[in-house]
């Protein structure tokens, strides 16, 4: 690759592209992108379970985001508001309804299932792996561009998030879209910028209305360090006209928040306000953790690839001196790097820093994550082993090693913890693992083993990446097709079965009621409003029962010993898992 230099004046141009990078996808790139693309629809289930697939709606939703936002999507088809979402037919505030509208779509093509509430996500996934192999075959390449986009694929962050009923699938194929925008925009010609520049505003407006403020901040956190860092805000004032970049996203995203604030006034502004800066500032239902919290996050969710991640941004970012200092920096690759670390470490102080910590808030992170991982990948074939790489050598060895052992010791733990994993899941002390968790912390180890002994090969080395992949290609077949099934059937479907029928014998002045820890997915499966009320909540018992026509209650079995005398006398409908299905009246 040619050498390019940063120019002494501020405000000149940045690296461009060079002429003898590709402008058009050549054949190798459309057989990597049919790979990528077969591959991501199985991996995803996409292909409904055809040859063996890995059936995306074989497992019921979890409790509460994917319960709470495929029923959320379920009452907008069902109400016709597309403005205001609702969940169990109450305001639902906490997040913008882009998500809905996908989800609501989904279900007018396949129905109303689980297989159609994932669906946004699982192409989403696949959307996020064609932007990121665009974007590093236009600028680094074929090769490169096939090895970040499998790494992003092939770790256990980005295939559970892509199967799931949430908004960051979404959310990262524009924080995603913005920020490579941006990258192309600076470092091309003035003519070809603008357009790029754009597609930087927009993507960011269509982020906010996923996911609200959060939309704009992720690729923020990348931008403004980067150039200032680079001493470049003159030439970005000069081609990124942020006045009128401002004015796109608002035009993107205020239509539906105008029309929430005119619908709500200050009840959708105090909701607002709790879902931004009060989740930043405060732990929001329970989810806190340690200031550390997604230091493991990370290390196992992009594993085996988060072992060489430090050594990278180390590297990387100790040269910010030089940057600063307008001095030469090396060639495009060295640009591009030092602006996806600034990315990563702002994106992880700043997830860090918020007091509401989830695993999934940082899968923004990913997709850059794996192109500096790849990077490294390509340099490392001719290196001489450095003290850099043993630090990565001994990551990815503790890892997988601690990994492969947790898994396969997790039944012992299971055990361990049973009497308290029974109150919540009756149904969880018929589970037998039998092998599966055996076979899959061997999958693990043998991989880790594997790819640490072509590691140290110097003829072998580029072997390791097989190596890595086969590793979680062979983890993620046995957790899904494996581990989700036992998850599903102990853990999810009774109480959801109970729901279903339910809602189909219950008239329209009928009540369901669910005592116990709240379930919003009982909502989806019921197709109904469910009321959730505790064995000992006098006040809402009394509302209940002297409300007229029939009632049917849904509750852990143990549970009706607790309950008023009256109710527990129900007639006992079916029993699951566990859980009881009560009604007050016979069903023949």
């Amino acid at each position: 690759m040619d050498n390019l230099s940063t120019p002494s004046d501020s405000s000149s141009t940045p690296p461009s592209a060079s002429s003898s990078l590709p402008s058009r996808f050549s054949r190798s790139a459309f057989s990597h992108i049919a790979l990528l693309l077969v591959l991501g629809i199985w991996l995803f289930g996409l292909e409904g379970g055809w040859l063996g697939g890995l059936e995306m709606g074989g497992l019921g939703l979890t409790d509460r985001d994917e319960g709470s936002n495929a029923e959320a999507a379920r009452e907008m088809l069902e109400t016709g508001d597309w403005i205001s979402p609702t969940l169990n037919y109450e305001p639902r505030f906490a997040k913008p309804a882009f998500t809905y509208w996908l989800i609501s779509g989904s279900y007018r093509l396949f129905g109303i299932n689980e297989f159609a509430a994932r669906f946004p996500s699982a192409i989403s996934g696949l959307l996020v792996l064609l932007v990121q192999y665009a974007f590093v075959y236009r600028w680094l390449g074929a090769p490169l561009a096939l090895l970040s986009s499998i790494m992003l694929l092939l770790n256990m962050e980005f295939l559970a998030i892509n199967r799931m009923v949430i908004t960051d699938p979404e959310l990262v194929v524009f924080t995603t879209l913005a920020g490579y925008s941006f990258w192309h925009a600076l470092n091309r010609s003035t003519k070809n910028s603008r357009w790029w520049f754009i597609c930087f505003y927009v993507a960011m407006g269509f982020g906010m209305l996923v996911k609200g403020p959060v939309g704009i901040i992720i690729p923020l956190v990348g931008v403004i360090p980067y150039l200032t860092l680079t001493r470049q805000w003159k030439l970005f004032w000069q081609r990124g006209f942020p006045l009128f970049g401002i004015s796109l996203v608002i035009v993107v995203a205020a239509p539906w928040y105008i029309a929430m604030f005119q619908i709500h006034a200050e009840d959708y502004w105090a909701a607002a306000q709790a879902n931004t800066t009060g989740r930043f500032m405060s732990p929001m239902e329970g989810h806190g953790g340690t200031f550390f919290f997604y230091v493991p996050i990370l290390l196992l969710g992009f594993f085996p690839w988060s072992a060489f991640l430090p050594s990278v941004l180390y590297q990387s970012l100790k040269k910010w001196k030089a940057y600063w200092n307008e001095q030469e920096f090396g060639a495009r690759e060295s640009h591009l790097e030092f602006f996806l670390s600034v990315w990563v470490v702002g994106l992880f102080v700043f997830f860090t820093l918020s007091a509401t910590r989830l695993p999934h808030y940082i899968y923004p992170l990913f997709p850059a994550s794996a192109i500096l991982v790849a990077l490294w990948w390509k340099r490392f074939q001719g290196m001489v082993l450095s003290p850099n790489w043993r630090v990565s050598r001994l990551l990815l060895l503790g890892i997988g090693y601690v990994l492969g052992l947790a898994i396969i010791l997790a039944p012992s733990v299971f055990q361990h913890f049973m009497s308290k994993i029974i109150k919540e899941f009756p149904a969880a002390v018929n589970v037998d693992f039998e092998w599966l968790p055996v076979m899959m912390g061997l999958a693990i180890i043998l991989g880790t083993m594997g790819i640490r002994y072509y590691l140290d090969s110097e003829t072998r080395r580029s072997w390791a990446v097989g190596i890595a992949a086969g590793m979680m290609l062979v983890f993620g077949v046995l957790l899904v097709k494996g581990a989700v099934p036992v998850y599903h059937m102990y853990f999810i479907e009774p109480p959801q079965q109970l729901a279903a029928i339910a809602g189909f014998n219950l008239e329209k002045d009928g009540r369901l009621l669910q005592v116990g820890r709240k379930r919003p997915s009982l909502s989806f499966y019921a197709q109904r409003k469910v009321h959730f009320l505790g064995p000992h909540d006098e006040k809402e018992w009394e509302t209940h029962l002297a409300a007229s026509g029939k009632k049917m209650i849904i509750l852990q079995t143990p549970l009706r010993l607790e309950i008023p005398e009256a109710v527990a006398a129900w007639t006992v409908v079916l029993e699951r898992g566990g859980f009881s299905l009560l009604s007050s009246e016979p069903l023949l």
